[in-house]
């Protein structure tokens, strides 16, 4: 089947696996907002309370992606079509894990503070799961938004440069100014974490953008 064919079939409205990715990016936004609310505090039992809240994401995540697979292989698709969605879906859910994995070493490490820069971070990482929440519904509409999806892609791209800069500063910050190695330790290690998370994101954004690009070149 020829390729624009194909990604028209793909987005049949029939075969619309919207619900699936909306959820998906629901609890991306959710874990993204909880870790910047764990940031917001030096209370080490509310990290405790809101690393459950991201984990219970995360376990939904992997149930959802397990019903996306379902779903999928129920659907009359070709072989480049599930490879596509499935990137996509897996993408989302490696964003769930990273972000899962972040808080977790919040718990792990106990840090004395918490860093404006690191705030900043998690506040990043939220801001491109706002944005991937609107990109994903666009996708059963293609033909049509493909102006609007490369937009957004853009804009996820954006804001992980934004994350990297922040990073980059940020440990040159913790190097200079934090005489307790340990403590540095812990500063870099999660400020990796976080740009981690920021790099997972642009992922799922460039997997939708590669699929634009083949349906508009075919």
């Amino acid at each position: 089947m020829h390729f624009l064919r194909t990604f028209r079939h793909l987005f049949h409205p029939k075969r619309d696996l919207t619900p699936i990715f909306m959820q998906q990016a629901a609890f991306l936004c959710q874990s993204s907002e909880s870790l910047a609310k764990m940031l917001d505090t030096e209370n080490p039992a509310e990290w405790k309370r809101i690393h459950r809240e991201i984990k219970t994401c995360e376990v939904q995540g992997d149930a959802l992606l397990t019903e996306f697979r379902e779903q999928l292989s129920e659907r009359l698709l070709g072989s480049l079509e599930r490879t596509d969605l499935s990137t996509v879906a897996m993408s989302m859910d490696d964003c769930l894990d990273v972000i899962k994995d972040a808080s977790n070493a919040v718990l792990i490490y106990n840090p004395r503070k918490i860093d404006p820069q690191l705030r900043d971070l998690a506040q990043l990482i939220h801001s491109e799961a706002l944005v991937l929440r609107e990109l994903l519904p666009m996708l059963w509409d293609i033909r049509h938004k493909a102006a609007a999806i490369s937009l957004q892609c853009d804009r996820v791209t954006e804001l992980e440069h934004a994350a990297d800069d922040a990073y980059e500063e940020y440990i040159g910050f913790i190097f200079s100014e934090e005489e307790d190695f340990r403590e540095m330790t812990k500063y870099k290690n999660l400020a990796e974490l976080f740009e981690k998370a920021t790099d997972s994101e642009k992922r799922v954004a460039d997997c939708i953008r590669l699929m634009v690009l083949r349906y508009l070149h075919e």
